[in-house]
């Protein structure tokens, strides 16, 4: 199992769209999924999307219930974020994410101990959600991003202050979900989360100070180490919490955290190539939105830093003034400096590695087929 689910390679099947095709017991499901039914299989996203919308429909009614106990403008501010309320407080049909993270602890606790331990993780899997919420609504107050999900973010519409009270009021909810929560698995869950908070903080806390530093300042390492912490964190968090609701031992636990952190610094890579590179219409966000802010994503970074002529250009276009300028000559130079194509390899060996992880914790496949459908989903997509 070990070496059959390390496979990963990347490949761009359309402008904006950036892929992990995996090898081996992966791709050996995809093509059992086909001859099963004739429709795509896990890895073409079919199996992921029903996991996805299974998860919505166990964790909405919770993550609901939660915010209807917040004081009325805290809650208009939180049903708004989540697209489920306008600006004015008519219903709304928005989305409310992908409920990526929530499933990872849905399908980690069914991968270790079976539907069962799925079932009694679903409060968990609700507070991951409300912490997942709480970062996007701080990071859009931090980085001026003006939609989410195609639609106004919380203090384009409110203001800075309401926004980054309600995504306060949000994580104290998650908290909340696991205090009342009478499983015995709740109170590590808990403290789990809530040293995942502060690693969170503390790779935003990061990403600001290098956003700060001159081009020639910020280093590969460094800017992995703050990608790791951003992202990779609560997907290991979701994944560990999942787990120990299915009351595994420390090592799987460990080994599930591993999993989550590799997969979810795949995600981040892919997710900053999209943000350089992506169809504005797929990303709900403007055409290189991350270029007009200067962002050191890991691809600018890794073009930053590969000592070549595209390179120093990057560095002077980086550092003059912002304005009138080419973001399409700004992403070529990135792209000749070879930012894209080290996201891409980077990704694909991160993948690789949180397989060999997963391996370690659940050696059959089929058992571990709903968090192998999520990796992929997580890396297979152009928005």
């Amino acid at each position: 199992m070990g070496e059959s689910l390390t496979e990963f390679v990347t490949e761009t099947q359309q402008p904006g769209t950036e892929v992990l095709r995996p090898a081996g017991a992966l791709e050996r499901r995809r093509s059992a999924g086909r001859q099963r039914d004739g429709r795509p299989g896990s890895a073409d996203g079919h199996e992921a999307e029903m996991l996805l919308a299974r998860t919505r429909a166990a964790v909405d009614p919770v993550l609901r219930a939660a915010l209807e106990t917040l004081p009325v403008p805290m809650r208009r501010i939180a049903l708004h974020h989540f697209g489920w309320q306008e600006a004015d407080g008519t219903p709304a049909a928005g989305g409310s994410g992908k409920a990526i993270r929530p499933a990872l602890v849905l399908a980690a606790a069914a991968a270790l101990g079976g539907p069962e331990a799925r079932e009694v993780s679903v409060q968990a899997a609700a507070a991951v959600e409300l912490v997942h919420n709480f970062t996007l609504l701080h990071d859009d107050v931090m980085d001026r991003d003006t939609t989410r999900r195609h639609r106004p973010t919380a203090w384009a519409v409110f203001g800075d202050a309401d926004a980054i009270l309600a995504g306060d009021a949000l994580q104290a909810l998650a908290l909340r979900l696991l205090a009342e929560d009478p499983h015995p698995a709740a109170p590590a869950a808990a403290a789990r989360l809530a040293d995942c908070v502060v690693e969170l903080c503390a790779g935003q806390h990061a990403d600001t100070a290098l956003e700060r530093c001159r081009p020639g300042e910020v280093t590969l390492d460094e800017t992995l180490a703050m990608a790791e912490a951003k992202t990779g964190a609560l997907l290991g968090c979701a994944c560990a919490i999942g787990a120990l609701y299915a009351g595994t031992g420390e090592a799987d636990v460990a080994a599930l955290d591993a999993f989550g952190r590799e997969a979810g610094l795949a995600f981040q890579l892919i997710d900053d190539v999209i943000g350089i590179w992506g169809d504005p219409h797929r990303t709900g966000k403007p055409a290189g939105a991350d270029l007009a802010a200067r962002k050191k994503s890991l691809p600018v970074v890794a073009a930053l830093t590969s000592g070549t002529p595209a390179a120093a250009e990057l560095a002077e276009l980086y550092e003059a003034p912002r304005g009138e300028e080419d973001l399409e000559h700004i992403a070529l130079t990135v792209e000749r400096a070879g930012g894209r194509d080290w996201a891409q390899g980077q990704a694909a060996d991160r993948m690789a590695r949180a397989m060999r992880h997963l391996a370690c914790a659940v050696p059959d496949p089929e058992a571990a087929g709903g968090l192998l459908a999520l990796a992929e989903f997580v890396t297979r997509r152009s928005s």
